[in-house]
C-alpha cells in the first residue's frame, strides 16, 4: 500500500518557516518546488554523515574470524585477549578461530572473551542478548551484544519512521538507564537485530517493545531499506554499524505506548518542532540521520514530475 505523503510542499514551507534555523533559509522560497527544497535537506543529512564516519580508535587493530576481516578490536581489548584459546595476536592484526585442542567451537571462543573482557572491565554492562558475528557478509557466530563495541563487529540497526496523518512525527525518549546516549531523542523504534534474526522480524520485535504496535498497526510500512553503514568512536571501542529505516502512517486511533521500559516518554511532534529538536541536538545521530532521510524521502514523492 502506497504511503500518504507527509505534508504538501506549502505545508512544508509553513511549518519550516516557524522553526528557524535549516528552515530559515527556505523562507524567500515558498513558492518553490520541491525540487529546489531537497538540496537544503541533503546537505544537512550529508554534513551530519560526515561526523559519524570516524577511523577506528588509536592502537586498534582488524580483527579476523575464522579468517574473514569482521572488525577492529581495541588496544586494550588485545591486551586481556592475548593467550585466550582461539585467539593469536599479531602486530598487524588479531586473529580468532574455533580451538578444536581445547574443543571450544568458535561461539565458546567468542564467549569465553566475552566473559573475560567484562571481567576486565572492558565492557558497559551486561545484556544476556546474543547478536550475530559477521565477516565479510557472511555469517560466522555469535556474541555477547555488551561485546560488540570493544571488538568493533558491525551491528544491524533497524528504525521505524511513524509518521501521523497529518504529517507529525512520533518520537521517543530514551530512559536515563540506557548504557547509551542516556535521556536523548530517538525514533519511535530503533534496536538491534538479535542473533539469527530477520530483519524484519527484529523491526516486528522492537515495533512491540518500544511502542506497543501490533503488526497490523505497521502492515502499510515501507521495506526496510540501508541509509548507510556507520563507523563511529565511542569511549568502550567502536560502532560499525548498519542503519535499516521503515517508513509508516499510524492510523489516528493507535497511540504508541512503551512495554520494555528503555523509553521514558512519546510523544507526537510536529515538523516546526521536529526541526527545533533537531537544532537543538536533542536526537541521538542515529535518529537525526534516520529522521532526515524520511523527511528527504517522503518530499521526493510528494514532487511532481
Amino acid at each position: 500500500m502506497p504511503m500518504k505523503p507527509l505534508l504538501p510542499v506549502g505545508a512544508f514551507l509553513e511549518s519550516g518557516a516557524r522553526a528557524g534555523g535549516l528552515c530559515t533559509t527556505i523562507i524567500g522560497m515558498k513558492d518553490a518546488p520541491a525540487s529546489e527544497l531537497a538540496p537544503q535537506l541533503a546537505m544537512r543529512k550529508n554534513q551530519l554523515a560526515k561526523r559519524i564516519q570516524q577511523l577506528p580508535p588509536t592502537g586498534s587493530r582488524p580483527l579476523t574470524v575464522s579468517g574473514r576481516v569482521s572488525g577492529w578490536i581495541t588496544q586494550t581489548a588485545t591486551l586481556h585477549a592475548d593467550g585466550l584459546p582461539g585467539i593469536h595476536v599479531e602486530d598487524e592484526a588479531v586473529h580468532l578461530t574455533a580451538a578444536p585442542q581445547q574443543r571450544m567451537s568458535l561461539p565458546s571462543v567468542f564467549e569465553r572473551l566475552a566473559f573475560t573482557l567484562r571481567d576486565a572491565g572492558c565492557l558497559r554492562g551486561w545484556r544476556n542478548e546474543l547478536l550475530d558475528v559477521y565477516g565479510e557478509g557472511k555469517r560466522l557466530s555469535v556474541i555477547e551484544r555488551a561485546a560488540v563495541r570493544p571488538l568493533g563487529l558491525l551491528t544491524k540497526a533497524v528504525h521505524l519512521n511513524a509518521w501521523s496523518p497529518g504529517g507529525g512525527l512520533w518520537v521517543a525518549r530514551r530512559s536515563l538507564t540506557k548504557s547509551t546516549d542516556p535521556g536523548m531523542w530517538d525514533t519511535l523504534v530503533g534496536g538491534l537485530a538479535g542473533a539469527g534474526e530477520n530483519l524484519d522480524t527484529s523491526l516486528l520485535r522492537e515495533s512491540n517493545e518500544e511502542a506497543g504496535l501490533e503488526p497490523q498497526d505497521i502492515c502499510s510500512r515501507t521495506p526496510l531499506r540501508t541509509i548507510l553503514r556507520m563507523h563511529r568512536r565511542l569511549p568502550e571501542g567502536y560502532q560499525v554499524e548498519d542503519v535499516l529505516v521503515s517508513d509508516v502512517v499510524l492510523a489516528e486511533s493507535v497511540v504508541p505506548r512503551n512495554l520494555d521500559g528503555e523509553v521514558s516518554e512519546i510523544k507526537l511532534v510536529s515538523l516546526a518542532d521536529l526541526w527545533s529538536m533537531v537544532e537543538a541536538g536533542e536526537f541521538t545521530r542515529e535518529a537525526e540521520l534516520v529522521i532526515l532521510e524520511g523527511l528527504e524521502r517522503r518530499m521526493q514523492e510528494d514532487q511532481v514530475p
